[in-house]
C-alpha cells in the first residue's frame, strides 16, 4: 500500500444521494414552472461544475433571483431529504479495510463543514475519519482551495483521492495526487471516463485490486 492517506468525497461516494438530491432540486424547479428532472439519465446530463452552471442548466435564471437565494431553498429541502439517503454498498467495508491497513481516512467535502459532520455522525460512521474538511457555506462552489491547503500542511503525504465526479479529479490534479472515481454517483460513467482517470463501477471492484 503506497498511499498515506486516503480522501474521500462525500455526497455521491459515500452516500448514495443521488435521488435525493434530485428530488429537493424538483421542488424547486415546480416552484418556478421549470420542467423537473424525470430520470437519472438527464440528471447525469446537466449535472456539472461549478455548481452554478448545473442550475443554469435547469433554467435557472440568477438575474430573477441570485444564486444565494436559491442555495438556501436548496439545502432547506436536502437537508431534510438526505436523512433517508443510505450509505453507498461496501463503503463500510472499504472504510474497515483502510482503517485495517492503518491508513487515516479523511473526508475532503463541498458540503458546509458542520452539515457534514452531522450527516457523517448521522451515517454511524464518525469513527472510521481522522478529519473532515468541507466549506464554510452552503454554495457547494469549489473543494480545490481546501485540498490544496491540506497538501500544503502535508507535504509527505501520499493520498488517494475517491471521489464520484470531475471536480473530484480536478481537486487530486490541483494536490498533485493520484484519484479514482466510483461510476455510482453524480456523474455517468462516460463523463468519469473523459478525465483519464482509473473509473470503477463499484467500491467492491475498487477493494477487490487492493485485496489481491
Amino acid at each position: 500500500m503506497k498511499y498515506t492517506h486516503i480522501l474521500w468525497d462525500f455526497n455521491g461516494t459515500i452516500i448514495d444521494d443521488v435521488a435525493t438530491g434530485i428530488k429537493s432540486v424538483n421542488t424547486l424547479l415546480e416552484r418556478r414552472g421549470l420542467p423537473v428532472i424525470e430520470s437519472l439519465e438527464r440528471y447525469h446530463s446537466v449535472f456539472t461544475f461549478p455548481i452554478t452552471r448545473y442550475y443554469t442548466n435547469l433554467g435557472f435564471d440568477f438575474d430573477k433571483e441570485p444564486f444565494a437565494d436559491i442555495a438556501i431553498e436548496w439545502t432547506e429541502q436536502n437537508e431534510e431529504n438526505i436523512k433517508k439517503a443510505p450509505l453507498h454498498k461496501d463503503v463500510r467495508k472499504a472504510f474497515e479495510f483502510f482503517k485495517s491497513q492503518n491508513i487515516p481516512q479523511i473526508i475532503l467535502s463541498a458540503t458546509k463543514k458542520d452539515m457534514l459532520v452531522n450527516h457523517i455522525k448521522g451515517l454511524g460512521v464518525a469513527e472510521y475519519f481522522d478529519e473532515f474538511l468541507g466549506l464554510d457555506n452552503i454554495h457547494a462552489e469549489s473543494k480545490v482551495a481546501i485540498g490544496e491547503e491540506w497538501i500544503n500542511k502535508n507535504p509527505g503525504a501520499v493520498p488517494l483521492m475517491i471521489g464520484d465526479t470531475t471536480h473530484d479529479s480536478e481537486v487530486a490534479q490541483k494536490m498533485g495526487c493520484e484519484c479514482v472515481l466510483i461510476a455510482k454517483g453524480h456523474q455517468s460513467k462516460k463523463t468519469l471516463l473523459a478525465t483519464g482517470r482509473r473509473v470503477y463501477d463499484s467500491l467492491e471492484e475498487l477493494l477487490s485490486l487492493f485485496m489481491e
